[in-house]
């Protein structure tokens, strides 16, 4: 039976059957060095003696193979043991020539690592990545189902704008034009109305021409929606699983987060309230060229992390620069109960309260430009006895992008989708 590498520790003196890929090699003549890797780690093995002269010769690096032998207490201080090796079997061989090296003895540039992903997968930075993304995704997911929440399953085809104004993807189907969903948004407010507290990761599509390193055309969205439940009560949820992910990744993927360099530093909760025009005044303080109805840049975005610190809550936003289905505030229906939670210095969730009411939802579609008829099916749902709500959503790539320190979304991201990528 296979024993896996980080296993061997509890092996020694016993035979074991190993199996993986030759991560380097070493040929010392009648002395042959093999650091195997497999999915938990690394091990030395050692080919001592004339019978593995062959194999020596031909033995490539990332070579699949096979390994029987005896689990020793290893003398080189990198590994705690090693294995005699008795037999060594190839699984598949390797090109010699690789386009991208593994151990990152040279480091690759940002278009090979995406030309080449499997190989990078392979490497220590490749895996620390994806192994903080699957547990950022476990901790979100383990936090509402703990919560009481029902998973959705929303569905990626839609025969209109879920929001309006961004581009769609448009796609035949049948004998009708459907489009990439933009946004699970009205699908999400359905089940809230019903199940009262709903959550979902689902792939989003946006058709955009952006290229900046903070955008993908194809993105992973975490998402709830919870009915009886005002702006603030669902901020409460978005800070809670915010710092809930966080220390998850800190305490579970301490050994990825030292490879990647970085320490994770805990918000204290709950998180700073920022008013939308606040930091519009703070930011003309300093000199930005903004004034009051402007979105915010990214680089604006940055200079509000400065003064504001590293995680805040940027609430009470103008209602041109928010969906038509914000709620509008009671004081001044100019303002929408609409939030976004800047996380250094990017906006990595955005939400709001919801419009419940079906007359009050339609004008403000038609205040968009967008034709309620589009929508008459959503609108419909708000006349059966549909509770007031809230929701919001947070950009996986984005926030892994934060976590692991690293400054373009595509690196953070298994296999992007820009306007130049498509592949693989």
């Amino acid at each position: 039976m296979r024993v896996y590498v980080r296993e061997l520790g509890k092996k020694v003196g016993e035979k074991v059957l190993v199996k993986g890929w030759v991560h380097d090699r070493r040929d010392l003549g009648k002395l042959g060095f093999i650091i195997l890797r497999d999915v938990t780690g690394f091990t030395q093995v050692i080919l001592r003696g004339e019978k593995f002269r062959e194999v020596m010769k031909s033995l490539h690096q990332e070579d699949v193979v096979e390994i029987e032998g005896l689990v020793k207490k290893s003398s080189s201080e990198k590994f705690e043991v090693e294995i005699e090796a008795e037999r060594v079997s190839f699984l598949n061989k390797s090109e010699a020539l690789l386009p991208l090296d593994p151990r990152e003895v040279t480091k690759a540039n940002l278009d090979t690592k995406l030309d080449w992903r499997f190989l990078y997968f392979r490497t220590e930075e490749g895996k620390a990545i994806f192994r903080i993304q699957t547990e950022i995704t476990k901790s979100f997911r383990e936090y509402f189902l703990e919560k009481g929440f029902i998973e959705m399953q929303p569905p990626i085809i839609i025969g209109s704008a879920s929001e309006g104004g961004a581009e769609l993807f448009p796609l035949p189907y049948f004998e009708k034009v459907a489009y990439l969903a933009q946004s699970p948004q009205l699908y999400k407010q359905m089940g809230a109305i019903s199940f009262e507290k709903v959550f979902m990761i689902v792939p989003v599509f946006r058709a955009e021409k952006f290229d900046q390193p903070t955008h993908l055309n194809e993105i992973r969205q975490m998402d709830i929606e919870v009915a009886f439940a005002s702006d603030e009560d669902v901020i409460k949820e978005l800070e809670g699983v915010f710092v809930h992910i966080l220390k998850n990744v800190k305490k579970n993927c301490s050994g990825e987060l030292e490879k990647l360099s970085q320490n994770l530093q805990i918000p204290s909760l709950p998180l700073p309230r920022v008013k939308y025009e606040d930091a519009v005044r703070k930011l003309q303080e300093v000199g930005e060229n903004i004034k009051y109805g402007d979105d915010f840049s990214k680089q604006q975005e940055k200079k509000l992390a400065e003064i504001f610190g590293q995680a805040f809550i940027l609430k009470d936003w103008p209602e041109e620069l928010k969906p038509f289905y914000a709620m509008p505030s009671e004081e001044n229906p100019k303002i929408v109960k609409a939030f976004d939670l800047i996380y250094k210095g990017l906006e990595i969730s955005s939400g709001t309260q919801r419009i419940h009411l079906p007359d009050l939802l339609e004008r403000r579609i038609k205040e968009k430009g967008l034709n309620p008829e589009d929508f008459r099916y959503y609108i419909n749902c708000f006349r059966f006895g549909a509770p007031p709500h809230s929701g919001w959503s947070i950009g996986l790539e984005r926030l892994t992008m934060k976590i692991c320190g690293k400054d373009n979304i595509q690196e953070v991201t298994m296999f992007p989708r820009t306007r130049t990528r498509i592949q693989p």
